[in-house]
């Protein structure tokens, strides 16, 4: 079996790599353009396209796919399965026809819940107890396809983003392996489409923390947006990144105040319900660091007001 591999971050990447060690015959590899970053703007290739040319695996970068920009890769590579795996593109008919067993989307959520961007973020931020990933057959929606297997993963108390990402990337990984090697044999569910949620872009302003939410709902933010872009709060009329927090039982004050330090515990800020402790930040003009090693160096006031 031909298996042609679309993706871009590094979730896919670990994925790709997935396919090769298990004996997988990865005829091409289809990734976003290159994008510049850092302050240089220097154009940095992606995850996956970084993968796969390590591996020796040709690498495909259209700007478009839905005017036939991929057609001729197709004709050439003639794949009899596509995998797909945060692309972050919506693929057109052509695509999505051309291979004997279809396009086979491995999403990092429980579908139909979460469908979208960011799933993994999503199930942090509200609080799910457990996500999961699902292998599906692509059609022309959103993570609408019929689903082929999933697997289910807890989510820890504190856990961050990043950490689940991390865990994911196995999961993942090794449920499309498993998808594919069985593929003639497994029966696709169509998925309950009135009981879908929804899991947009992640952007900078969703960081910002309103001190009047519960502990829990600020908890699970400051987790979900760990590692990017990061939680945040005006301190001194300057931004105070979030790094890791706690949470801490109900005190009195105006919600967003920092009402005390407690050593090995952290910052303190009142929350609507109850407080959170913080216990590694990003000052202005700082680097990051634990909120211990910025105290022995700088003054916090005790009552000010984070906003």
């Amino acid at each position: 079996m031909k298996i042609l591999f679309m993706g871009t971050p590094d979730i896919a990447a670990e994925c790709l790599k997935a396919l090769v060690k298990a004996g997988l015959e990865v005829v091409g590899a289809v990734s976003q353009p290159d994008r510049p970053k850092g302050r240089g703007h220097k154009l940095v290739p992606t995850e996956v396209k970084a993968a796969a040319e390590e591996m020796g695996i040709r690498v495909y970068q259209p700007e478009k796919l839905k005017n036939g920009e991929l057609q001729s890769v197709l004709d050439e590579l003639k794949p009899d399965l596509i995998a797909v795996v945060a692309y972050g593109k919506i693929l057109p008919k052509y695509v999505l026809d051309y291979p004997k067993y279809g396009c086979i989307n491995m999403h990092a959520s429980l579908l139909p819940k979460l469908r979208g961007a960011a799933p993994v973020q999503w199930a942090v931020i509200n609080g799910e107890k457990k996500t999961g990933a699902t292998t599906m057959l692509m059609d022309e929606g959103l993570d609408t396809g019929d689903m082929l297997l999933c697997e289910e993963i807890e989510i820890g108390e504190y856990e961050t983003s990043e950490e689940l990402f991390d865990r994911m990337a196995v999961l993942g990984a090794g449920l499309l392996v498993k998808t594919i090697n069985e593929i003639e044999s497994i029966t696709p569910v169509p998925q309950e489409h009135d009981k879908h949620t929804y899991a947009p872009m992640i952007s900078k302003d969703m960081a910002h923390i309103d001190w009047s939410k519960t502990t829990d709902e600020i908890s699970k933010l400051i987790c979900g947006m760990n590692s990017w872009p990061m939680a945040y709060s005006i301190y001194n009329d300057e931004i105070m990144k979030i790094i890791t927090a706690r949470k801490g039982e109900a005190c009195s004050g105006e919600n967003g105040e920092i009402v005390g330090y407690e050593k090995d515990k952290g910052l303190r800020v009142k929350t609507s319900d109850g407080s959170i402790y913080i216990l590694s930040a990003q000052f202005p003009n700082s680097k990051r660091m634990g909120i211990d090693e910025y105290l022995r160096g700088h003054e916090i006031k005790y009552g000010t007001i984070l906003k």
